[in-house]
């Protein structure tokens, strides 16, 4: 067998290992076994020089491009009509059954079948058109204004529930779908993210339309398939057989297509669908109703704008426009300062909404912002406590400036503007960041100093001179008395706190530092790596980035942090006043044969019977391996109360789940 030949073979071979892992769930080898075929694969293509169509390392992502093609589609991509509420959606249907009962009149002798419906969730991402000429993954491009769009063949080749060939090889087919970015990878992806992602929606739309394909890579998104808008060699006579047609042919298609004969059965399963929401791991905002008959569909037509045998049945809004007012500037822990706007009062979501976040100076001029005061605004509800801003309602430059500060609002030092963000630099003298360092050092997650909150911070900062972190460990009783509010039980209660908190392990004392693009699983990980505080000190970038979740940004700031003088200084200060940021002990395993020997378990929800640190301590005595998120290798995942997307990723894996706290800790204590 010659070297292009092997190199079919194992593209054959890892492109249905793909399919069985990202679009069925189902792995057919192990990751170990899977990287071995894929080293080989790139090392032919080296040694060759040539990498194939269908080469499954080209889900890398390739090149910076230059622009966006655009991209004629070969048959209309309609946009629907909407029914916010039962009333409209009723209308739709009264109307959709009275076009086919006056059909029916006409042609007596070939009627329209009674009408049937399917019911399909909405996804809230960005729409997919994918070409496929002869099998072969040709285009790929955004919906547009529906006629033409823009080509992003090589960011969508990077989503590997995408299939860059398919066994229909007789013609063009163009399948649409929807480009989303799962709640869990987000999660996941702002863990260790230098910009933190606000929303999978923006997050998978801006991936999509980014220039640099590897971009689009380390998003993760995945996509589901709904329809086949043009074929010159198949047709179909419903839409349960399209829907065959496209899991035959190995696209991504959602399990939550529901058929129904009588419409009242429909309005019962969106109730569900709403309910069930919150608990997907993925945006939806409606569910789209279609009549399932294909000849129905042709004979019913198309408005000017939208299909008469579909219409999308909006969920409770989560977003709208509002009048911008005014935008403060707020500095944060690291110094950076970040603009937050006031919005004319709004209703959304059942909340009335005055504050909405704006990242950056580049969040702004990239919204067209710039130019918006007084202006009208989209909002948008995400998972944050206050909505973000999308964008201008009009185009143009319509309103006042917003005036971007060029000495910091708290201090008066002189701003810096690192990429899209500004920064204040004077970290001993500006009193935002002082207080929010000390306030975050002793957090329950960091070095847990008891009954310590925000307003301790500012009132040690304020009248006994607290600068940094180290400065607690020199509190004296004497001193604590004299302040208002405090007795001699709440000042021992907390230099008590204090001394405890020196014996805090090494995770603990890394998150309490508050490195930039750091969170506690990164600081963990470093902790249970290196096991000692001056290794991690001395890791280089280009140590660090061999790490698990451990990208260019993330090292760099990590090294970065370290190779200050002033972070240097104060850890060497905080180790001389009795800290001791020693790594544990790695737990005794007490059980090789327990219920959670050898198992991968996520932990998620609230429990009531005992902590997540107690829970996570005795899991790992009895054999278990603890992860943060659920994956195809997990085994078994402990719901608490609230569960919610790590919930509804385990069903959809099918991964077993505990759901009774009592039964789960029956268990931990059966060794």
């Amino acid at each position: 067998m010659n070297a292009m030949e092997r190199m079919e073979q194992l593209i054959a071979e890892l492109n249905n290992y793909n399919y069985h892992y990202y679009t069925l769930d189902e792995p057919l080898v192990s990751d170990k076994e899977y990287d071995a075929l894929y080293d080989q694969l790139t090392a032919l293509e080296k040694e060759t020089g040539t990498v194939l169509p269908d080469s499954p390392t080209l889900r890398v992502g390739g090149e910076i491009l230059k622009g966006f093609a655009p991209h004629r589609h070969l048959s209309p991509l309609w946009s629907l009509d909407k029914a916010q509420n039962i009333e409209q959606l009723r209308t739709w249907h009264d109307r959709a059954v009275r076009l086919v009962n006056d059909y029916n009149a006409k042609n007596p002798s070939d009627p329209l079948p009674a009408p049937c419906y399917a019911l399909e969730l909405k996804f809230d991402g960005l729409t997919l058109n994918l070409t496929y000429r002869e099998g072969k993954l040709v285009q790929a491009s955004t919906r547009g204004n529906g006629v033409v769009g823009e080509g992003i063949l090589e960011q969508v080749k990077t989503i590997k529930s995408v299939p860059l060939n398919i066994p229909f090889t007789d013609g063009t087919i163009e399948v649409q779908g929807e480009g989303i970015m799962n709640l869990s990878v987000l999660a996941k992806y702002n863990e260790t993210a230098a910009e933190p992602l606000k929303n999978a929606r923006n997050a998978a739309a801006g991936a999509l339309r980014n220039l640099n394909p590897k971009v689009t890579a380390e998003r993760r998104l995945n996509a589901y398939f709904y329809n086949v808008g043009y074929s010159d060699e198949r047709s179909f006579t419903d839409h349960k057989e399209m829907m065959d047609f496209l899991r035959e042919n190995r696209f991504k298609v959602n399990p939550y297509i529901f058929y129904f004969e009588n419409f009242d059965d429909v309005m019962e399963q969106l109730a569900d669908i709403e309910a069930r929401r919150a608990s997907l791991d993925y945006l939806i905002d409606g569910a789209v109703m279609k009549l399932t008959d294909m000849r129905t569909r042709e004979v019913l037509g198309y408005t000017d704008k939208f299909p008469r045998w579909a219409v999308a049945y909006k969920f409770v809004a989560e977003e709208t426009t509002t009048v911008l007012q005014s935008v403060t500037w707020n500095v944060g822990r690291t110094g950076k300062v970040t603009p937050l706007a006031r919005v004319e009062p709004v209703e959304l979501a059942g909340v009335t909404v005055q504050n909405c976040t704006l990242n950056n100076v580049g969040d702004i001029e990239r919204k067209n912002l710039k130019f918006a005061l007084g202006s009208r605004v989209f909002i948008r509800r995400s998972n944050d406590v206050i909505p973000e801003i999308l964008g201008k309602v009009t185009e143009e430059q319509d309103g006042e400036e917003i005036l971007y500060p060029e000495q910091c609002p708290s201090c008066a030092f002189p701003l810096e503007q690192r990429g899209a963000h500004l920064f204040c630099n004077n970290k001993t003298g500006c009193r935002p960041q002082i207080i929010a360092r000390i306030t975050h050092f002793a957090s329950r997650d960091a070095m847990d100093i008891e009954t310590f909150s925000d307003k301790t911070a500012i009132q040690l900062h304020e009248e006994l001179g607290v600068k940094e972190p180290a400065d607690l460990y020199t509190l004296a009783f004497e001193s604590l008395i004299k302040l208002d509010r405090f007795g001699e039980k709440k000042a021992q209660n907390l230099l008590d706190a204090i001394e405890k908190s020196k014996e805090r392990d090494l995770a603990a004392f890394l998150y309490a530092l508050g490195i930039p693009n750091t969170g506690k699983s990164t600081t963990k990980m470093l902790a249970d790596h290196y096991r000692d505080l001056h290794r991690v000190m001395e890791a280089t970038a280009e140590e660090l980035v061999e790490l698990p979740d451990v990208g260019g940004i993330v090292a760099e700031s990590i090294a970065g942090y370290f190779a200050d003088p002033f972070n240097q200084v104060a850890i060497e200060r905080m180790l001389s006043l009795g800290i001791q940021a020693k790594a544990p002990e790695a737990p005794a395993v007490v059980s090789t044969d327990s219920f959670f020997s050898g198992k991968t378990v996520v932990l998620t929800g609230t429990l009531h019977l005992l902590t997540r640190e107690e829970a996570t301590e005795k899991l790992e005595r009895l054999g278990a391996k603890v992860t943060g998120s659920v994956s195809k290798k997990t085994d078994l995942l402990i719901a608490g109360e609230k569960a919610g997307s790590k919930l509804a990723k385990a069903r959809q894996l099918d991964i077993q789940v505990l759901e009774d706290e009592a039964e789960f800790v029956r268990l931990l204590n059966e060794e």
